[in-house]
């Protein structure tokens, strides 16, 4: 069973939009849903209005949890995926229901995803973070960085918990998001979660739709950043601090001592950030709309 979540736990949509993209590569069918009105405060997942049908009448289209199942030939077994908004409400009695139907139909494995902000840059691969129920399953997670944050958790963190409790063996997956592109939907980072699902499950997707667009990702904020020599620099600064977190016990050099001196004057993160931001908005505005065969 993989499950993510729209919402806190989803920073640049990365963990929702992998899920989504798995469930239309395996061309999942949809076999249940979560009743909604225990679980959601209508004021802050508001119900949206659509026109459908050809007298174009008025439909609600309902906040809801989508669960979808699909068999993968020569797969080592069938997945579930479970994907929606994070609920508002009774998260213990959400917690429960998924352990229910997991433990009904012979869930094996729960897989949650995630996406966190933080202070990495766009030009290095996906930092992923992750933990497990045991210690054998941490092994098979295989992240390079296994995640000892204490703090506020959103319904992934508390799934897992309640699954690995239920005596479900469970896994949680997170992607880091840099900060500093925080409102932009991170293909790169929903490629990556896709791609470590494929090593932890036994499955094979074609990718391409994914890294088409990571590339034009990767593209559209390398020009953005190259247009603000403040965030510009703030990226260098990561990718020193990258750099110097993967050398294997070698002595910092005076250069990267004198970094911190050299950008004292530099503003904070969540400052480039918000200005970033802005840059990003102003430069959607700014392009000419292209033609429809461009």
């Amino acid at each position: 069973m993989i499950c993510a979540f729209e919402g806190w736990n989803d920073a640049g949509d990365a963990a929702s939009t992998a899920v989504s993209f798995m469930s239309r590569a395996l061309r999942a069918e949809r076999f249940a849903h979560i009743d909604t009105e225990e679980f959601y405060d209508f004021q802050a997942n508001r119900p949206r209005i659509r026109l459908a049908g050809v007298d174009r009448h008025r439909e609600i289209d309902w906040p809801s949890v989508e669960i979808y199942s699909a068999s993968v030939p020569e797969a080592p077994r069938d997945l579930v995926l479970v994907q929606g908004i994070e609920p508002s409400l009774r998260w213990r009695s959400f917690g429960a229901l998924i352990c229910e139907l997991a433990e009904a139909i012979g869930v094996q494995l729960v897989i949650t995803l995630g996406a966190l902000l933080a202070d990495v840059p766009h030009t290095r691969p996906v930092a992923m973070t992750g933990f497990a129920s045991d210690s054998a399953l941490m092994r098979r997670l295989g992240t390079h960085n296994s995640s000892d944050y204490e703090g506020p958790t959103g319904i992934v963190g508390v799934l897992h918990n309640m699954t690995a409790a239920a005596g479900l063996p469970s896994m949680s997956l997170w992607a880091s998001i840099p900060h500093y592109v925080a409102a932009a939907p991170s293909p790169k980072a929903a490629l990556a979660l896709v791609q470590r699902l494929q090593e932890l499950v036994g499955v094979t997707v074609d990718v391409a739709e994914l890294e088409d667009a990571t590339v034009s990702y990767e593209r559209q904020v390398g020009l953005a950043v190259s247009g603000n020599p403040e965030v510009q620099a703030f990226v260098e600064r990561l990718e020193r601090e990258d750099d110097e977190e993967i050398e294997d016990d070698e002595d910092e050099d005076d250069d990267a001592d004198q970094l911190p001196l050299l950008l004292d004057d530099l503003p904070s993160g969540d400052i480039l950030a918000s200005e970033f931001q802005r840059f990003l908005r102003q430069r959607r505005e700014d392009e000419p709309p292209q033609d429809a065969g461009s």
